[in-house]
């Protein structure tokens, strides 16, 4: 199906220009939208950044320029927005809908049209959600539950044996071998062998190869890609061809074996689209599992590491949310579906981490029709521009002076239902945005809690926050100390979990200042 889009100032349907659209073609009144001082002729806003830091270098550009402005480097132009009543204006689905563009589209070779990285108007997205959004109804969820508490259990008991052992945990490492198994397992009924692995399991070095090139496109000039990226794309083509591959054995012993446990992979190979009738075909199927792989562990990996991170600098908050798992849960070995939803100290935790560092760090929107962005800044039919989610949940005019400083209780029930909607985006907007968001909820919720319950975590005095990016977000290098936690109370005997005083948990602010819809 043919994009189409309005000509300039008229509305009526047009071809939309080919491949990348530059901010010049879609925002009539650029000049009124400020850009870095020193911008250079060919090269643009290229001094003082680093390529392996574009979000970072966005963020901090974003505190100098304010909540919308534009970047320019090697000919090519984008806008950025951040500004909470400028990101409301973009969720708005009768006016915008999900732009695939920058790092997104660098993995349509990879994951073609799945669900994350499909172009509006092809068709297979819809017929993929409609397929398998069942698979993230509370019924199926209850069914992935006691999946979760084993691949759990097998984190535990590594983590037993590092404590006993005296080591640190490797934190981004160990969260990553969980997320992998936990959506293989539960999605795909297969195991990866993750934790019987001294290195990192080989589909997951693939996956940081291609999400890593994908990155690396957008900070060479596109004609120079070829040249400059020669051996990286050997790398990078290598990769892909390993992901297929895994995928293609791991479809083909499926239908060797015949039905899984009613799982995403028996979804996607067996159920009809509700009204049409439709399956998904051959290559459809690989690019979804591709990306359930890829997206359900690598964005909940980075989550957990950085709940954990903040956890263990605030010992105050994890000392409260141990002490709600232990009134919660009690002494039952292993938690039900429902004991996780009750954890509501812990889920603060997490969405606080999630504010700070959203792993999924950007979503890009354009424009349906001819528009004014906020009533300010008008837009061509097919303009985007990419929403900096970290900044947007630092906006102080959302989240107050101390936005930087991490504080759970900004999502105590009464200060969130005081908020504006559309300024807390950690799994993008609308229609395309992250259809397992609760799947990884659920299992943060789940794990966070369980650490919790076993282990007091003791952070690295020397450690300061690094971030990793590549596309997605991870705290680099990252190290724990264990400390076994006496046996928790019973319900009867734990007192209730008093979240920590606003005034000692403001004290930390993250270290580092300054894109999955």
């Amino acid at each position: 199906m043919a994009e189409t889009a309005a000509q300039p100032g008229t509305g009526t349907a047009g071809p939309l220009p080919k491949g990348f659209r530059g901010a010049e073609q879609g925002w009539p009144e650029l000049h009124r939208i400020p850009h870095p001082p020193r911008r250079l002729p060919l090269l643009g806003d290229v001094l003082g950044v680093d390529r392996r830091t574009p979000l970072q270098d966005s963020m901090r550009i974003a505190g100098q320029l304010g909540p919308i402005f534009r970047r320019k480097a090697f000919g090519n132009e984008f806008v950025f927005v951040w500004g909470a009543g400028l990101a409301a204006d973009m969720a708005d689905e009768s006016r915008f809908a999900k732009h695939v563009g920058l790092g997104v589209a660098n993995l349509r070779p990879v994951a073609g049209d799945g669900l994350f990285t499909a172009y509006n108007h092809e068709p297979n997205w819809q017929l993929a959600h409609d397929v398998l959004a069942p698979g993230f109804s509370r019924e199926a969820m209850e069914g992935y539950h006691a999946m979760m508490l084993a691949v759990a259990g097998r984190l535990t008991d590594h983590w037993d044996r590092e404590l006993a052992a005296g080591r640190w945990v490797d934190v981004p490492g160990d969260m990553t071998k969980l997320t992998l198994e936990t959506i293989a397992r539960t999605g795909f009924g297969h195991d990866f062998g993750s934790f019987e692995r001294d290195l990192p399991h080989p589909f997951v070095t693939s996956m940081v190869g291609t999400l890593t090139y994908a990155q690396r496109l957008n900070s060479v000039p596109g004609p120079l890609a070829p040249l400059m990226l020669r051996q990286a794309s050997r790398r990078n083509a290598a990769d892909i061809d390993h992901l297929n591959r895994t995928v293609d054995e791991l479809v083909a012993e499926r239908r060797r074996t015949g039905r899984g446990e009613g799982d995403l992979l028996d979804r996607m190979l067996e159920t009809c689209h509700p009204r049409t009738g439709e399956r998904l075909s051959a290559e459809n199927v690989r690019r979804q599992v591709i990306t359930f792989l890829v997206a359900g562990h690598e964005t909940t990996s980075g989550a957990l590491s950085f709940a954990l991170h903040y956890l263990a600098l605030h010992p105050e908050i994890a000392a409260a949310a141990a002490a709600e798992v232990d009134r919660v849960w009690g002494d039952t070995p292993a938690p039900g579906y429902d004991q996780v939803a009750r954890l509501r100290y812990v889920r603060r935790v997490l969405d606080e981490s999630l504010r700070l560092w959203p792993t999924a760090p950007a979503f890009a929107r354009e424009a349906r029709a001819d528009t004014v962005l906020a009533g300010r800044y008008p837009m061509r039919r097919g303009a985007w521009a990419l929403v900096l989610t970290p900044m947007l949940h630092r906006d102080p005019e959302v989240w107050g002076p101390d936005a930087e400083s991490f504080d759970p209780d900004r999502f105590e029930a009464k200060a969130a239902r005081g908020r504006a909607p559309h300024t807390f985006k950690p799994f993008g907007t609308g229609a395309r945005a992250c259809i397992g968001r609760q799947f990884a909820l659920h299992e943060a919720t789940l794990v966070l809690g369980l650490l919790l319950r076993r282990y007091d975590l003791g952070a690295d005095p020397d450690y300061r926050l690094r971030v990793t990016e590549r596309l997605t977000l991870m705290p680099e290098g990252l190290r724990l100390r264990l400390d076994r936690r006496h046996p928790a109370r019973t319900p009867d005997t734990a007192p209730a979990a008093a979240a920590p005083d606003a005034s000692a948990s403001a004290g930390g602010g993250c270290p580092v200042h300054g894109t999955a819809d």
